[in-house]
Order: C-alpha cells, then sequence, then structure tokens
C-alpha cells in the first residue's frame, strides 16, 4: 500500500504531510464518537424498555391496593355504623 505522501514531498512541506495525519486523526475519533454514543443509545433503549415494564407492574399492584383499601375503609365504616346501633 503507497502512502498518499511520500518522505521526500514530507520532508519539503512538513505541513501538508501533518495536516493530513490531523484529517486522518480527527476521521477517526469522529467516526469512533459516532459508534459509541450508537452503542449508548442501544443500552439506554434496552434500559427504557425494562422500566417501562417495572412502571407498568408497580402501576397494577398500586390499583389493587387501592381497590383493596377502599374496600377495607367500606368494610370499617359499616362496622361503626353497626356499633352505633347497639
Amino acid at each position: 500500500m503507497e502512502m498518499p505522501i511520500s518522505f521526500k514531498e514530507f520532508s519539503k512541506d512538513p505541513v501538508k504531510g501533518l495536516l493530513f495525519l490531523v484529517v486522518l486523526a480527527v476521521g477517526y475519533l469522529y467516526i469512533d464518537n459516532k459508534m459509541n454514543y450508537i452503542s449508548q443509545i442501544d443500552k439506554c433503549s434496552i434500559n427504557v424498555e425494562q422500566l417501562t415494564k417495572k412502571v407498568d407492574l408497580l402501576d397494577e399492584r398500586l390499583k389493587k391496593s387501592d381497590s383493596t383499601l377502599a374496600r377495607a375503609a367500606a368494610k370499617l365504616e359499616l362496622l361503626d355504623q353497626i356499633k352505633g346501633l347497639k
């Protein structure tokens, strides 16, 4: 594989060679950063799905708890009314 810039050209004008290397490094860092963000987004999507399932389960349990509490409160009120009649 031939290099796009030879050593002779680099020694004559090192700024061009360094700029070429800088462009390669920036390109690599850009691609690496983009791939990192994609993997983070995938991980966050999995976490969001898991947390959504947990929220749905807790919401269902809360509804059951509320209905049980309402039933118990109604029974207690009925018992208080029966005590008052005696």
